[in-house]
């Protein structure tokens, strides 16, 4: 069942959804200031191998802050053009809300939310988790480090390493999926792991967890399924320039 919530409540979700992630994490948020208390819980999360996905519009970070969130193996962050969204979501749960991942918000704004549960509620839950997907699909993950240069040369270094870094992932991104069901081609995307005829027979039932039968990067044979549609090897390969499940 949903739930309302105030300015005090959506920070209290907030933090024990953080809290509560077993596998993966996805913050979205216009403004990106992380106060010191939600940077030890993505600390302690990071320790974890947590797979966590920060997508933003606008970052307000100072570069100490920005490297740390750099600095976090299990941190991507990712921009979004014109995002105003405000969503946070684990496994089991969304929080809709009007509060940014910005200290300033939590502290001085009057906010409100909506936690959704994935198990009482799973068709709200996978409509949040679907336009999510799409936030990640849609954004562009950078990876700059930012430093305390002249100010003549910031514009010059962010654009050029932000270059370089996109092309590489962009190079390493593979075209070719197989069905995790009759393996046959399609086009690479873990969140959509069936050719049009199985997945309308998976659809039926719609087990995320049934067993199925090849990877759907590399195409052999191996034990999968909806929520984890490749093999161990391509995951490693491919974590970093494909959307994943959140399952």
């Amino acid at each position: 069942m949903s739930e309302f919530l105030t300015t005090s409540g959506v920070t209290y979700q907030l933090e024990r959804l953080i809290k509560d992630a077993k596998e993966r994490l996805v913050l979205v948020s216009q403004f990106l200031k992380i106060n010191e208390r939600l940077r030890q819980l993505l600390d302690d999360q990071d320790r974890f191998k947590i797979d966590i996905r920060v997508i933003y519009g606008k970052n307000e970070l100072i570069p100490e802050e920005n490297n740390w969130l750099r600095s976090k193996a299990s941190i991507r962050t990712s921009y979004c053009k014109n995002l105003h969204a405000k969503c946070f979501l684990n496994e089991p749960e969304a929080l809709i809300t009007s509060m940014n991942l910005y200290e300033f918000s939590q502290v001085n704004n009057e906010e409100m939310g909506i936690l959704v549960n994935r198990e009482s509620d799973p068709k709200l839950y996978d409509g949040v988790y679907q336009e999510v997907m799409r936030l990640i699909r849609i954004s562009e993950e950078l990876q700059v480090e930012v430093k305390k240069i002249p100010q003549e040369t910031v514009a010059t270094t962010t654009r050029s390493t932000s270059t370089l870094n996109t092309k590489k992932a962009l190079s390493n991104i593979p075209e070719t999926g197989y069905c995790i069901r009759c393996s046959g081609e399609l086009k690479a995307d873990p969140t959509h792991p069936y050719c049009k005829d199985c997945y309308s027979i998976w659809k039926q039932f719609g087990d995320p967890d049934y067993s199925e039968q090849y990877c759907h990067t590399c195409g052999e044979s191996n034990k999968t399924t909806f929520n984890k549609p490749t093999c161990y090897k391509c995951y490693r390969k491919y974590n970093n320039v494909l959307t994943f499940n959140l399952s």
